[in-house]
C-alpha cells in the first residue's frame, strides 16, 4: 500500500506521561532512584523538579535531561537496573494504572486501529509501561549506546519531543510505506502543550486530562477535551 492511500480502520496514538497515567514516569523514576539511593536526594531532587519545570513550560533541553536522567543507572548493572525497573514499575507505575484508560486503548483495539504510544520519555523507562497497556509500539527517545552497549547519557537520533514526535511517528509508519494523511482516522491523545505539532497533524486530535493551556487551545478548536482520571 503507498504512503497517502487511505486505510481503514485507523490509528491511535497515545501520550504517555499524564494521559495515560497520571505521573510523568521520568521524573516519577527519578524519585525511584533518590529511595533506591542511587542519586543525592538533594541535588537530585532540585533538578530533575527544575527540568520537569522547564518541561511544563516548552523550554526543555531535552540533551541535557536525558544526560541528567540517566546519570544515576548508567554505570549500574543490566541486572541492577533490570531489578530497579521492576521494582519500579509493580510500586510506582501499576497503582497509576486507571481502567478509563486500560478501556480507552482496549476501545481502539478492538476497532482494529494501529496502536504506538508516543512519549518523550526515554525508552528504558517506558517500555516496560507500554508492555502494562499492551501496546508493542513505542515511539519513544531513544538512548545512544556505546559498542559495548552501554548508555552514553546521549539522544540516538530524534528525540521524540515537541515537533520531534511527528519525524518519528513519520519514520515509524514510512518501514509500512504508510503515511499520517493515508488513514481515514488518526488520534492522538495526550495532556500536554509541548504535543501541539502532532495535535495538529491528526485528524482527531483529543485533549486528554489537559492543563488549562491546552484545554483552551483545544476549546478554541472545538477538539474534544476528556479526562481519564483526576
Amino acid at each position: 500500500m503507498s504512503a497517502g492511500t487511505a486505510t481503514s480502520p485507523g490509528l491511535a496514538l497515545f501520550d504517555l506521561d499524564g494521559t495515560l497515567i497520571p505521573r510523568d514516569s521520568d521524573h516519577a523514576f527519578g524519585e525511584f532512584l533518590v529511595q533506591l539511593g542511587w542519586a543525592d536526594a538533594a541535588d537530585f531532587r532540585r533538578r530533575n523538579d527544575a527540568f520537569y519545570d522547564d518541561y511544563l513550560h516548552g523550554c526543555l533541553d531535552m540533551a541535557a535531561y536525558v544526560d541528567f536522567a540517566t546519570a544515576p543507572w548508567r554505570g549500574r548493572t543490566p541486572a541492577e537496573l533490570d531489578a530497579a525497573l521492576a521494582h519500579f514499575v509493580d510500586e510506582i507505575v501499576r497503582p497509576m494504572l486507571h481502567t478509563s484508560a486500560l478501556d480507552l486503548v482496549q476501545r481502539h483495539r478492538d476497532a482494529g486501529d494501529r496502536l504506538a504510544i508516543v512519549t518523550a520519555t526515554n525508552e528504558v523507562v517506558t517500555r516496560p509501561i507500554a508492555a502494562l497497556f499492551g501496546i508493542d509500539t513505542l515511539i519513544a527517545t531513544e538512548l545512544e549506546r556505546d559498542a559495548a552497549g552501554r548508555v552514553t547519557g546521549r539522544v540516538a537520533g530524534v528525540a521524540a519531543f515537541r515537533e520531534g514526535k511527528i519525524t518519528r511517528v513519520q519514520q515509524w509508519l514510512a518501514t509500512d510505506g504508510l503515511a499520517l494523511d493515508g488513514f481515514a482516522r488518526s488520534s492522538f491523545y495526550s495532556d500536554s502543550t509541548n504535543d501541539l505539532p502532532l495535535l495538529e497533524q491528526v485528524s482527531h486530535p483529543v485533549a486528554t486530562n489537559p492543563g488549562p493551556a491546552l484545554e483552551g487551545h483545544a476549546r478554541r478548536r472545538g477538539w474534544p477535551v476528556i479526562r481519564l482520571f483526576t
